[in-house]
């Protein structure tokens, strides 16, 4: 029963990263002077990279030799010690497991595995912070330090807090801040609470006047109020 509910989990946020034509934690417009390479002779030791998917974008650390350093959550080391099978790359449902497992490793992939076929930006975020990035060599050597398994939270601890603590010395994640705001929003809009107390209202009228759906209903519909 529980490989069958993680099974159907699995497919189904597989599915949403599919059909998903909007990127939730996209970072600032991309036309501003970025630098787009897909050729590795461009990428110096110790730039930050980053790859836009569909609903997130993925950063990682330039180690030279068509190497790159970068947080990516994995179920497997936790259920084997074989390296060669940890050492390939991270499937979508290792990732997955991985992220509800809160399982991660600072591993090091090639540039094309890394970018899993989409287009690479290079330090697109130095105009976004007011200090400058530290020397190159510096960044690189933060990164190979860290190498091995590492805490992961999905908004609190991730692969853009890795690379900005090792750039900028201060780990910070705008997608996380942007995701934030999204949620405040959506909080603070009175909308939310009509929403909420209709949905409510139909799973009462569903099934029935019972404590586990009443009360649910009543508290989120208050909380919802309050924090409006």
């Amino acid at each position: 029963m529980k490989n069958s509910l993680a099974d159907w989990l699995i497919f189904f946020l597989d599915k949403i990263s599919v059909v998903a034509s909007f990127k939730l934690f996209s970072m600032p417009d991309e036309s501003e002077g970025d630098h787009h390479y897909q050729d590795i002779s461009y990428f110096r030791r110790g730039d930050l990279l980053e790859v836009p998917r569909t609903l997130f974008v993925h950063f990682g650390i330039y180690l030279g030799n068509n190497k790159v350093a970068h947080l990516m959550p994995d179920i497997l080391p936790t259920l084997t010690d074989d390296k060669c099978l940890i050492d390939k790359v991270v499937t979508n449902k290792r990732l997955i497991l991985g992220v509800l497992a809160k399982v991660a490793s600072i591993r090091v992939d090639t540039v094309q595995d890394f970018a899993y076929g989409g287009t690479i930006i290079v330090n697109h975020m130095d105009s976004s912070f007011k200090t400058k990035p530290l020397c190159n060599e510096e960044v690189a050597q933060r990164a190979e330090k860290l190498l091995g398994a590492t805490p992961y939270s999905l908004l609190w601890d991730n692969c853009e807090h890795f690379v900005t603590y090792c750039r900028y010395g201060l780990p910070v994640s705008f997608q996380t801040d942007k995701f934030c705001e999204t949620v405040k929003r959506i909080i603070r809009d009175q909308r939310s609470v009509f929403l909420s107390a209709a949905l409510g209202l139909v799973l009462i009228l569903c099934l029935g006047m019972e404590p586990s759906t009443t009360l649910p209903s009543l508290f989120i519909t208050f909380s919802l109020w309050m924090a409006s």
